[in-house]
Order: C-alpha cells, then sequence, then structure tokens
C-alpha cells in the first residue's frame, strides 16, 4: 500500500447506478456508497481508505457495527453495493469540525479519527533473523491513480504492466553492506535480511540464492565502479498470496530496478528494465504507446495474463520517460481491479 493516511475533502455527489435509495460520494477518483441525501455537493468530510482499522466509537457512530472486515469487524474494505464498488468510507464534518476540533479542506485527521494502517500477520516463510543497513534500503511506494487522477498526461508514451498479487522483494548490493535482501516492510525500516544458515528457508534469501548470478551479472553491467543497485520484483505461486498464477513454488518477476544511493540515485528507464528480461523474468507488459485513462481501465480488469486463471490484480503505469511529480514524487501509479479487491478469501501479506 502507498502514503496511509486521511484527508479532509470536498465531495461530489453522484447517482448510483442501481439504487434509488444510495447515491456515490466521490473524492478524487475514489467512490463511495452512501445514502441518499446523506450528503450534497461541496460538503467537507474525511476520506477513510481501505485498510484502515477504525476504533469501535467510530464505527457506532457511522452505524457500522458489524459490518465491517477482519475478524473483529473493524477494518475497511472494498465492497461491491448493488453493483457499484465502494472504496472506503466518509465521515462528515460537521459545523467545520471533526471531533470538535477545526478543519479545512486538504487538513490530515489520521490520528484525530484514531485510525491505524492494517498490517496482516506475516507468515513464517517471510519471517527471519535481521541486521540494520539504515540508509542502503529503498522506500518504495506505488500511489493510486485515484488519488492522483491528472498526474497521467492524456497522450504522454507510457508502460502498462500486470500488478501481480505476491509479496515485494528486493534485490541488492550496497558498497557499505554487501548484499542487500529485503522485503516491503522491513526495506521501509532499514533492514535487511541476514544471509546465514538460519535464513536458508526464508522466502526471500531463497530467492537470492536463486538469482543471486544474474544479479551481480545485472549489477557489473548497470551499476560498475562499485555504485549500489537494486532489482525490485514480485514473489508469488502457491502459498505466498491466494492467487498463486499456476505456479506450484515460489516464482520471482522483476518489475523495476534502482542504481545509485538511496534517494540520490535513479530509476532505470521502462526500456532499461526490459533489457533486464535476458537475466531475469519479469512482469508482463500489457501495453506500451499514449496514455489515456480509456487504455488504462480497458487493462485494468480482466484475467491475469499469466497462468492460473485469476483475476487480474491490476496494473502498473510508467511515464515511458522518467519524470517527477512536485506532489507525490517519481511518477509511477497503479489501477486496481474492483474484482480483485472484492474477492473472497483474498490474503495481503506484505
Amino acid at each position: 500500500m502507498a502514503t496511509f493516511e486521511s484527508r479532509i475533502h470536498a465531495l461530489r455527489i453522484e447517482p448510483h447506478p442501481n439504487a434509488d435509495r444510495l447515491e456515490l460520494a466521490a473524492i478524487g477518483g475514489f467512490r463511495c456508497v452512501v445514502g441518499k441525501g446523506s450528503f450534497t455537493d461541496g460538503d467537507l468530510a474525511a476520506y477513510i481508505p481501505e485498510g484502515s482499522v477504525c476504533p469501535d466509537w467510530l464505527i457506532a457512530e457511522l452505524g457500522l457495527e458489524g459490518k465491517l472486515a477482519g475478524s473483529k469487524r473493524n477494518r475497511v474494505k472494498a465492497v461491491k453495493l448493488r453493483g457499484a464498488l465502494s472504496q472506503g468510507l466518509v465521515y462528515p464534518v460537521r459545523d467545520g469540525r471533526v471531533r470538535g476540533r477545526p478543519v479545512a479542506e486538504g487538513d490530515e485527521v489520521t490520528d484525530l479519527l484514531e485510525l491505524v494502517k492494517y498490517e496482516p500477520p506475516i507468515p513464517i516463510a517471510m519471517q527471519g533473523e535481521v541486521r540494520p543497513v539504515h540508509g542502503a534500503t529503498l522506500h518504495y511506494d506505488i500511489e493510486n491513480v485515484k488519488k492522483y487522477p491528472d498526474a497521467l498526461q492524456d497522450g504522454e508514451p507510457v508502460v502498462i504492466t500486470e500488478k501481480l498479487h505476491g509479496t515485494w522483494c528486493c534485490l541488492g548490493w550496497h558498497p557499505d553492506h554487501g548484499p542487500i535482501v529485503t522485503s516491503k516492510g522491513m526495506s521501509d525500516r532499514g533492514m535487511a535480511l541476514i544471509l546465514n544458515e538460519a535464513n536458508q528457508k526464508n522466502l526471500y534469501v531463497r530467492t537470492w540464492r536463486a538469482f543471486e548470478a544474474p544479479f551481480e551479472t545485472a549489477r557489473a553491467r548497470l551499476a560498475g565502479g562499485g555504485q549500489a543497485f537494486y532489482v525490485l520484483g514480485e514473489v508469488f505461486g502457491r502459498g505466498v498470496q491466494d492467487l498463486h498464477y499456476g505456479e506450484p513454488n515460489p516464482a520471482f518477476r522483476v518489475f523495476d530496478a534502482y542504481v545509485g544511493e538511496p534517494g540520490r540515485g535513479r530509476y532505470l528507464s521502462p526500456d532499461e528494465v526490459e533489457s533486464l528480461g535476458a537475466l531475469f523474468p519479469l512482469v508482463p507488459v500489457l501495453y506500451r504507446g499514449p496514455f489515456s485513462a480509456a487504455v488504462m481501465l480497458e487493462h485494468t480488469d480482466g484475467a491475469t495474463a499469466l497462468g492460473g486463471k485469476h483475476v487480474r490484480e491490476g496494473v502498473v503505469v510508467k511515464p515511458a520517460t522518467e519524470r517527477e511529480s512536485a506532489e507525490f514524487g517519481r511518477v509511477i501509479l497503479k489501477s486496481v481491479s474492483g474484482d480483485y479487491l472484492t474477492r473472497k478469501g483474498g490474503t495481503e501479506f506484505n
């Protein structure tokens, strides 16, 4: 998941396509199903994103006791209500205040609403002994295009790849720390797995062992002179997540790479990442060409381009030429399938 936060937004109210007593409250590209007449255009409300764990008082105030997800019925999850995707909750601003505190459009109210991000338990195969490597790991987030619907420009050349449902894995090397093998959560905390006997069954260490030789070849080619280098990919297959793509054992596909000191180096262009295909299996490329919202949505839904007859999680869209946004940094965005979000029995391990 990308940045976790709840902010105040001015709502746009749209008709529900299949229900006379319901409406859609739109926040950017996100939509939440609400009771008809609960809000009007321009009303301020806090957007509570999916993945939020809500306090009891908030659930009671919204009249949602027993209606949310999780064993404690306190987690926000995307649902379809009368055929319309509802991707979060909205908490009304009354008289310009939330819980007695004055607020304005754009204010963050995550702590005020006592929201925390849901973190699934870590499976044994993803656990292991770690070491600190602060400053040598990447902080990698892909924001949802619904949060920044205007970030991609109509007609700009883009590459659209399939977003696979597995676990984020970084294989790297840093001149001060040697090999860097880490997961999304560990990388965010500046930690890496120790390549010792105790970790030999760890999922990420096994991936390193399987791809150490091609990694070293790629590093020599793209980061000569002792620069830090990182290859990022998804580990998936049976036993990793609920979608296994027909793989009986863990498999690895690369979607990104980075050369240089974290925060001061650069991500490889889509063409450079594609050149790694001679060394690593890559995520499926679904489209190359001019961007449009219609093209992105066309590729977001449907079946995976891999095996297993699974629903597609969604897509990742990158400009063909790397660029930065003043709002959120590197321009790389995901578009997630509604069928994926509302599937039954889904797992979300990091």
